[in-house]
């Protein structure tokens, strides 16, 4: 396998360019790599998804295959395979905030009746695929889990870096790609809203 030949595509429900698996990085021509990205799709792509789904990303599985595919092809630009995991975040939170604002952008251009549909339409098309992601917000407090979505993307970030992922400032802000001061800022102003949010759903 090359670095340019896509490995085999994982089962998404859209036509997302394909992400690896673990099985896909057992054949290639540097086995220090594909045994190094296979162990980190090993232990890490549970909490990748849940870091998606909690950043409000209604197609979780598909971005965290795509975080594994952008690794998968930079990896020797990585200086060393402990940036890996951080390289993996800081995707998993651009793809999700990119996917929001393209929702955004969508639900905002759309007429009513469009938008009435088009939720409809996503629950019906990823009913079944989206199961994993659907068990993990059931683990988690529900309530939060929609105050989280009221808040804005970085807040929202900040928090679930923080405290979903304990996470230090710096790693946060390496994910985020903003400052140790920004970090500071967006999570104190985030959990002063999230409570507000929790305050006011009582």
């Amino acid at each position: 396998m090359t670095e340019e030949t896509k490995p085999a595509p994982a089962t998404m429900p859209t036509a997302a360019p394909p992400g690896p698996t673990a099985a896909g990085f057992a054949a290639g021509d540097d086995p220090e790599r594909e045994a190094a990205l296979a162990r980190l799709f090993q232990e890490h792509y549970s909490s990748m998804l849940r870091l998606a789904v909690l950043l409000g990303a209604d197609d979780a599985e598909d971005i965290v295959a795509e975080a594994f595919y952008q690794l998968y092809r930079r990896w020797r630009r990585l200086r060393g395979v402990e940036n890996a995991l951080p390289y993996l975040r800081s995707v998993v939170c651009n793809l999700s905030r990119m996917r929001l604002r393209h929702l955004q952008v969508i639900r905002r251009h759309a007429g009513p009746a469009a938008r009435l549909a088009y939720p409809a339409t996503l629950l019906a098309d990823r009913a079944e695929s989206s199961a994993e992601a659907e068990a993990m917000l059931h683990d988690d407090h529900r309530a939060l889990v929609g105050a989280l979505k009221q808040l804005p993307a970085r807040q929202r970030e900040a928090l679930v870096l923080r405290y979903w992922l304990s996470l230090r400032e710096a790693e946060i802000a390496a994910a985020m790609g903003i400052s140790c001061g920004a970090v500071k800022s967006h999570t104190s102003r985030g959990m002063a809203a999230l409570s507000r949010v929790l305050e006011e759903r009582r």
